[in-house]
């Protein structure tokens, strides 16, 4: 593909690992939803990974009222979504820690003069309140921070492409000129309908559930969404670089 002109990268799971916490922010209150409808339905951190993953909270109520066959209110629904953004906001402010090795390489991509860009379906505060505890906001400007949830008008969520031709809009490059690195199959959907050449980065699997998982993981990026590159450590990220540029 030749010279890479953006670096777009995706951040929870991928730059910080954030997933797992938001996920036991959102438990208590998605079980607060299931109460207040009568559902009888218990969810916990594993349980809402397992079926969420990669999805913002707004995308998660809009599936769960599906699974469950009950409606909320568009009130309701911003009014929750609202309180777990507050929630999760606090959560990453205090714990979040990156990826291993997240650091080290965005240091040398920086060095290469690579432009950099976060591209997130998470809502924006929660993306930065999860650089900025990681001390890697420093890599990127504010208003190259993109989130399905609060940079589009109306709001959106992967697997749906729209932020990822939004980010290339804003900074003027063409999706097939930038590479992305996505963890989840949501993620690196939007990035293979925006047609943004995809590395895969499965490492976090393995630290949550072990190899077998990573492994999984990385073949299904492969076969169903196009990854050009697996990439089970940042550690690689150099020789990735080189191969996508190849």
């Amino acid at each position: 593909m030749g010279k890479v002109k953006y670096v777009l990268l995706d951040c929870d799971n991928t730059l910080c690992q954030s997933e797992r916490l938001a996920f036991e922010a959102c438990a208590d209150l998605t079980n607060e939803v299931m109460k207040k409808y009568n559902i009888d339905a218990t969810y916990n951190t594993d349980s809402l990974l397992e079926d969420f993953v990669g999805h913002n909270f707004r995308n998660m109520l809009v599936g769960l009222q599906k699974k469950h066959n009950f409606e909320m209110s568009a009130g309701e629904v911003d009014t929750f979504v609202a309180r777990e953004l507050g929630e999760v906001t606090k959560k990453l402010s205090e714990k979040c820690v990156e990826c291993p090795g997240v650091t080290e390489q965005l240091e040398w991509t920086k060095s290469q003069g690579y432009p950099m860009s976060v591209v997130s379906t998470s809502a924006k505060p929660r993306v930065v309140a999860s650089l900025e505890r990681c001390n890697l906001m420093r890599f990127f400007k504010l208003e190259h921070v993109y989130s399905a949830a609060t940079s589009l008008d109306p709001p959106s969520s992967k697997p749906d492409p729209a932020i990822y031709l939004h980010a290339c809009k804003e900074l003027g490059v063409k999706p097939e000129e930038c590479i992305t690195v996505e963890d989840s199959k949501s993620g690196s959907t939007a990035a293979m309908r925006a047609g943004i050449p995809l590395v895969a980065y499965v490492g976090i699997y393995k630290l949550e559930d072990g190899e077998e998982k990573m492994n999984e993981m990385g073949k299904k990026l492969q076969e169903e969404c196009k990854a050009k590159v697996v990439m089970n450590d940042w550690s690689e990220w150099q020789e990735v670089m080189r191969k996508m540029e190849e």
